[in-house]
């Protein structure tokens, strides 16, 4: 067969968010000495040897003690430093909660919470170090922002919030590499919802590593003559309520994607201000339950949280 007319497709750049949080974090360090870097003994997966290396006087390694860490950092704050707290995101959240509420949330203390490798990245360690439940568990306790950034300028823009803010944040930073979505010169507000694709016959609300899965979900509903919405939800708490309502009563259907449990996660907090502002038909993708071991492509294969799984929930509200 001839190739003549045929086009080739190219798959587009990736990035490691990891690296954008390790550089962005150090800019800020140098300009700003009350910048801290404390962590679990998680140098290289926190990409913070660079910070380490440089600033030696201002990176405190605690070793594998996730409460003690959190406790230091809330000190640390008490003291008039702005503490960014490195760590696997299923260990943070999951051994420290109680200092995270207690000695964090409680005081109202300025710490910046990185959860480092979240969801599946961890795949093949499996169900101990899957962080499904960060999001949900966090959002439960007050005065804590949530922030899954999309991509490496969402990263860096989250990490220039956090530290300017005055109360715990958490920042989920993503592991396996993801392609860019914000678009080129894009006036990027983390706090605000930014709509990547216009359209009026359903709306998908997707945050993190699954926007770019959502962008090629409505490419393909595009292709059966649907025009979809596509919501790009950096901070999961507060939400955009706003801009969400307002997408809701233009399209009249809702699709929420996440790296995360359906039950309390960034989609049941969608469902919620919706039943209360605007009640339009819904699907909730994430993960329903344990998720197995394996890497992290067949897992979210596994779950449906791919284009073709976002596509499927999406015919079901259209049909």
């Amino acid at each position: 067969m001839s190739d003549e007319g045929m086009s080739s497709v190219v798959a587009p750049a990736t990035f490691d968010c990891r690296v954008a949080f390790g550089e962005e974090l150090m800019e800020l360090a140098r300009r700003d000495r009350r910048v801290l870097a404390v962590c679990n003994d998680s140098v290289a997966s926190s990409n913070l040897a660079a910070f380490a290396k440089e600033l030696p006087d201002r990176f405190v390694n605690v070793g594998i003690a996730e409460q003690d860490m959190v406790g230091v950092a809330a000190g640390l704050a008490n003291a008039g430093y702005i503490p960014f707290v490195c760590a696997g995101a299923a260990f943070l959240t999951g051994r420290a909660l109680e200092q995270i509420k207690d000695d964090l949330a409680y005081g109202n203390w300025h710490v910046v919470l990185c959860g480092m490798s979240p969801g599946m990245s961890y795949g093949e360690l499996g169900p101990t170090h899957h962080s499904i439940e960060d999001v949900a568990w966090l959002r439960a306790i007050s005065n804590v922002t949530v922030i899954v950034p999309a991509d490496p300028i969402q990263t860096r823009a989250s990490v220039r919030w956090a530290a300017g803010a005055d109360h715990p944040v958490y920042l989920r930073i993503g592991r396996f590499k993801v392609p860019r979505v914000t678009p080129e010169g894009a006036e990027l507000d983390i706090e605000r919802a930014m709509e990547l694709r216009s359209g009026d016959d359903l709306c998908i609300m997707a945050t993190g590593t699954m926007i770019s899965r959502a962008l090629e979900a409505a490419s393909r509903l595009e292709g059966r003559r649907y025009r979809v919405r596509v919501l790009a939800l950096a901070t999961v708490k507060p939400l955009d309520a706003e801009a969400l309502v307002r997408a809701a009563s233009e399209t009249r259907r809702v699709v929420t994607v996440e790296e995360g449990v359906v039950d309390g996660g960034m989609g049941s907090a969608v469902a919620a201000l919706l039943s209360q502002r605007c009640p339009v038909p819904m699907r909730i993708l994430g993960v329903p339950e344990f998720a197995p071991t394996g890497n992290p492509g067949f897992l979210l294969d596994h779950f449906g949280l791919n284009a073709v799984g976002i596509e499927a929930a999406a015919l079901e509200l259209l049909a």
